[in-house]
C-alpha cells in the first residue's frame, strides 16, 4: 500500500462522520468541532482528490455516487477498526457473547450444560442464535460458533469439541428389528432432515442410491427432528451425539453410520479473543473434554 497517497487521516474521519450522520452539523457533534470545520475538512478531501464528493445544488448536501462509494468504504474500514479496539481494550465487555449453533446442537448439546457456565461466570451476558445457516464470525457479530464438520473454514480456527459420526437413526416402532444390508430398503420409508441443511439428499446421493421421492423429506428444527424420529415419523439423519441415550434407551436404532466427518468443533476468528470469549471457550473445552472422558 502506498500510504503517501491517502488523503489526510482527519479529511477522511470528517467526511465519514458526515456521511455517518447525514448532516454537516450532527458530524461536527459527533467530533465535538464545529460544523464549519467538518465543511473545511471535506473541502480539503475534495481538493485531494480533485472529485467532489456532495452534490450542494439542493437545499440539504448529498453524496454524490464517488462520494457514496468513498463513504461505504470508510464505515466499513473504519467500523471494524472501532469494533476490534473495543475488543482489544475491553470496552465491549458488556456486549453480550453471541454463540451460533445448530438447533439441534444447541438444544440437546449446549442447553443441559449452559447451567454450569452461568453459574461460574454470572456477569457474561450471552446470546444463543440456533440456526443452521453458516454465519459470518465477525467482530460485533457471532464470536463463536459450534459447527458440524471436518475442521476446515478457511481463515477461521477450528478446534475438535465433540467427536460424532453422522447416524441414520429410526424407532423400532418403524423400522422394526430388522437388519438393513441394503440401503435401497431405506427408500420406502419417509426421511427427516434439519431445518436448513440437505443432509438426507446428500446422504442418498454421495452413496449412489436414488431416494424414494414418491416417500418425501420433512425438514424440521433438530430438535423437533429427533422427537419426531422417536415418535417413529420417518428416518432421521444426524450426528450420533444427539441420540447415544435414545438408542441406549431403545427408542431408536442406529441403521447407519457415516464416519468421515469428525464431529462439532469451537469456530473463532484469529486473533486476541476478548475475555468472555476467551473464559467460554475454556469451559467448551472442559465439558467436551469431560464427554470423551466419560464415552472412554
Amino acid at each position: 500500500m502506498d500510504w503517501t497517497a491517502l488523503p489526510p487521516l482527519a479529511a477522511l474521519r470528517a467526511f465519514a462522520a458526515f456521511a455517518d450522520a447525514g448532516a454537516v452539523q450532527p458530524a461536527g457533534a459527533a467530533l465535538n468541532v464545529s460544523h464549519a470545520a467538518i465543511s473545511q475538512q471535506i473541502r480539503n478531501l475534495e481538493a485531494h482528490l480533485g472529485l467532489t464528493l456532495l452534490d450542494r445544488s439542493g437545499r440539504r448536501m448529498v453524496l454524490t455516487p464517488e462520494g457514496q462509494r468513498l463513504a461505504d468504504a470508510l464505515l466499513d474500514g473504519l467500523g471494524g477498526v472501532a469494533r476490534v479496539c473495543d475488543e482489544l481494550t475491553g470496552r465491549d465487555a458488556d456486549r453480550p457473547l453471541t454463540v451460533s449453533a445448530t438447533p439441534s446442537f444447541a438444544s440437546s448439546w449446549l442447553m443441559p450444560r449452559l447451567a454450569d457456565f452461568r453459574a461460574a461466570n454470572p456477569a457474561i451476558s450471552l446470546m444463543i442464535d440456533p440456526t443452521a445457516e453458516v454465519k459470518p464470525i465477525e467482530p460485533g457479530g457471532i464470536d463463536v460458533a459450534l459447527r458440524y464438520g471436518s475442521g476446515e473454514w478457511p481463515g477461521l480456527e477450528a478446534e475438535l469439541l465433540v467427536q460424532s459420526p453422522i447416524a441414520v437413526v429410526a424407532a423400532t416402532s418403524l423400522v422394526g428389528m430388522r437388519d438393513f444390508d441394503d440401503l435401497n430398503d431405506l427408500r420406502a420409508f419417509h426421511w427427516l432432515q434439519e431445518l436448513g441443511t440437505n443432509e438426507a439428499t446428500e446422504w442418498f446421493a454421495r452413496l449412489g442410491v436414488g431416494r424414494n421421492r414418491a416417500m418425501g423429506i420433512s425438514s424440521l428444527p433438530g430438535n423437533l427432528m429427533i422427537e419426531a424420529a422417536r415418535q417413529g415419523q420417518g428416518i432421521a439423519i444426524t450426528a450420533r451425539v444427539f441420540v447415544e441415550e435414545d438408542v441406549a434407551a431403545g427408542r431408536l436404532r442406529v441403521l447407519f453410520e457415516d464416519v468421515r466427518k469428525k464431529g462439532y468443533f469451537i469456530v473463532t476468528r484469529p486473533g486476541v479473543q476478548r475475555p468472555p470469549l476467551r473464559r467460554f471457550v475454556a469451559w467448551l473445552r472442559q465439558q467436551g473434554k469431560a464427554q470423551g472422558m466419560a464415552a472412554g
